[in-house]
């Protein structure tokens, strides 16, 4: 590395301390923490000459005009390249960095089980009825058991929607459980489905089979408002909808009133248009809906895994290797152009081990 050293800059929001601790043992590097009290010309001033910027993937607690975008990157003539906290990428526009020549990163994985657990949390609070009984039993008395009747999910048919990292590790426990497991991703073939624990189906049969449906896929432009009215329609009469995805996917109006018609029978909902939603959301006025705040990935384990896997990655990207989690790979031909004349090192031909 030639000059003053690999600039990384993000901003001061809460990560794991691993993700400093390690950094800071890698020569080369420089990191700057963007404290966002600040006046705004000074994080454009490190921005200015930043050669990465990590940055925060909630969408929520980053103010906007710190999103990765076109106008940002304008104004980032030395960047190369955008890595995110975790494994969402709500706050890049990740064809702007294509466009550019910016390669993007995420922690793809490291908060994989933290996820799928809480997604089988809901599964399991939500058949056996367990948040009605609690909310129930804390405000009333004089009511017979009977009227908290929940179901075992052995034997029951648990829909997958995207069997990445985490749709791949729910499908896993589901198994555990006896469940038929199904699954529908546009990205891998049957065969690859299948090695993944599941059976592939077109998402329309796997609305219409299902008992339970969880989402665990990106938020995109294919996949923003798929379950909408005519989804939630689909799906049986009784089902229960899972989501630990982005807020966004699912159209909350429309499961509202999918809820209310008694057409389905539940929701687990870690994640909203806007988080925290309001207090006053009619989805938490239903007994029937399990709500949680983003959380789903916010473990002690899944945290330091997410910190230490940016920050082992970014020092792969430093050192010139090929990161093993790129988001945009089509932007790898521009980036190493623009890499090697930028910073004075040469790309290697090898990839860094993924974590």
């Amino acid at each position: 590395m030639t000059g003053a050293g690999f600039c990384v800059v993000c901003p001061d929001l809460w990560q794991n301390p691993a993700f400093a601790e390690r950094i800071r043992r890698e020569a080369g590097i420089e990191l700057t923490t963007a404290k966002l009290a600040d006046p705004e010309e000074r994080t454009w001033e490190a921005l200015a000459a930043a050669h990465l910027y990590h940055v925060s993937s909630a969408k929520d607690e980053l103010p906007k005009q710190w999103f990765a975008t076109e106008g940002l990157l304008a104004r980032c003539p030395q960047l190369v390249c955008v890595s995110t906290f975790g494994a969402g990428y709500d706050t890049v526009d990740v064809g702007a960095c294509t466009r550019a020549g910016v390669l993007v990163v995420n922690q793809a994985g490291a908060n994989a089980q933290a996820v799928a657990e809480h997604a089988f949390g809901f599964i399991l609070g939500l058949a056996h009825r367990i948040g009605e009984s609690d909310r129930r039993l804390r405000r009333e008395r004089g009511f017979p058991r009977e009227e908290l009747t929940g179901h075992q999910i052995d034997g029951k048919v648990l829909g997958i929607v995207g069997l990445g990292n985490t749709g791949t590790r729910t499908a896993r426990v589901a198994r555990a459980f006896d469940m038929n497991v199904l699954a529908a991703d546009p990205y891998l073939t049957p065969e690859e489905i299948v090695r993944r624990g599941a059976t592939s189906v077109a998402l329309e049969e796997l609305l219409a089979r299902a008992d339970f449906v969880s989402l665990h896929c990106p938020r995109d432009a294919s996949t923003l408002r798929m379950m909408d009215a005519a989804a939630f329609a689909r799906m049986k009469r009784g089902a229960i909808f899972i989501t630990t995805a982005r807020g966004g996917i699912h159209d909350e109006a429309a499961l509202l009133a999918a809820l209310e018609s008694g057409h389905l029978a539940g929701a687990g909902l870690d994640v909203w248009e806007l988080e925290p939603p309001p207090i006053d959301h009619p989805l938490l006025k239903l007994d029937n809906v399990i709500a949680t705040f983003h959380t789903a990935g916010v473990k002690h384990e899944a945290r330091r895994n997410t910190a230490s896997w940016g920050a082992e990655q970014i020092a792969a990207i430093a050192k010139g290797l090929r990161p093993p989690r790129i988001v945009n790979p089509e932007a790898w031909p521009a980036y190493v152009r623009r890499f090697e004349a930028i910073t004075g090192t040469r790309v290697r031909s090898g990839a860094a081990d993924p974590d």
